[in-house]
């Protein structure tokens, strides 16, 4: 029985690499589309989007009203990290946004300290302080200086790090459909009426635009949030946070390949230190932990 539930811990945690592939891989594409339409009209659109893809496969089918609180709680800490990385790809590169953002590692642990008043794994902790190096050094490769976009980016790693303990906590029970639908939702709803309220300039979405959009809401969100909820049902959230630390290497991959991004030295040392993270948190912490 054990041997079976550790096959299938690694299986989604392979998948979670996978999400982590995905969303490395859009962060240029997000940045391009937001140089176009103004960029909560862009979250609530792809979100929108997701949400249709989730209903017409039965995602709503028999919510219940403590299921929709849930979710929509989780959802609200979805739409907040997203509209902060989204402003700050306007002011920052695609490969920083990424780097930083995947600085939720660190704020994982800490506040999942607080919350379950249970330190992780000395393993997974090991694994947090590799993997904070490497992102160090990926951020910042000619020496410290935070930007107005970097700064919005470090309130995602918060909020996405308070989304992912928000999955561990509260969605153990309700099935992993209905509650990535919710979220989903949650945050397209959110996000067109900031929209309504506070856009009033389409912009000039282009088909570069319309095909990011249906990149991201299809893969990178209906998608790839499906699979980390799905999967952290196996997975606690440090070691969670651990293994999506992979994006922002996936980020400076493809920021590398299509808009001509360089990590340098410094940053390819921080690329080696962060999946020595992964892997130390991987191998040696305990199959069993809660944060």
């Amino acid at each position: 029985m054990r041997a079976r539930n550790s096959l299938e811990r690694y299986r989604w945690e392979l998948a979670l690499i996978g999400v982590a592939v995905i969303w490395g891989a859009t962060f240029t594409v997000v940045k391009d589309a937001v140089a176009r339409m103004p960029p909560f009209l862009f979250i609530g659109i792809r979100f929108a989007l997701a949400t249709g893809v989730l209903a017409i496969i039965g995602a709503f089918r028999g919510l219940t009203k403590r299921e929709l609180q849930l979710g929509a709680i989780t959802g609200f800490a979805l739409f907040a990290g997203y509209a902060f990385q989204t402003v700050g790809l306007q002011y920052t590169t695609a490969s920083n946004a990424g780097f930083i953002t995947g600085m939720f590692v660190v704020f994982t642990p800490v506040i999942g300290t607080i919350v379950f008043r249970r330190l992780p794994s000395n393993a997974a902790g090991l694994g947090v302080v590799l993997a904070t190096g490497g992102l160090v050094l990926l951020a910042m490769p000619s020496g410290f200086h935070l930007r107005k976009g970097d700064a919005l980016e470090v309130m995602t790693a918060i909020t996405f790090a308070v989304h992912i303990l928000l999955i561990a906590r509260l969605g153990k029970d309700i099935p992993a459909l209905r509650f990535t639908a919710v979220q989903i939702a949650t945050a397209a709803l959110l996000a067109l009426a900031w929209t309504a309220v506070g856009e009033h300039n389409l912009g000039h979405p282009d088909a570069g635009t319309w095909f990011g959009i249906v990149l991201t809401g299809i893969l990178a969100t209906a998608l790839a949030f499906l699979v980390q909820t799905r999967a952290q049902k196996e997975i606690p959230p440090t070691r969670t946070a651990v293994i999506l630390t992979a994006e922002p290497v996936f980020a400076g991959i493809f920021g590398y390949l299509v808009a001509d991004d360089r990590l340098g030295a410094r940053g390819y040392a921080g690329a080696v230190l962060i999946v020595a993270g992964i892997l130390v948190a991987e191998l040696f912490a305990p199959s069993e932990e809660v944060v």
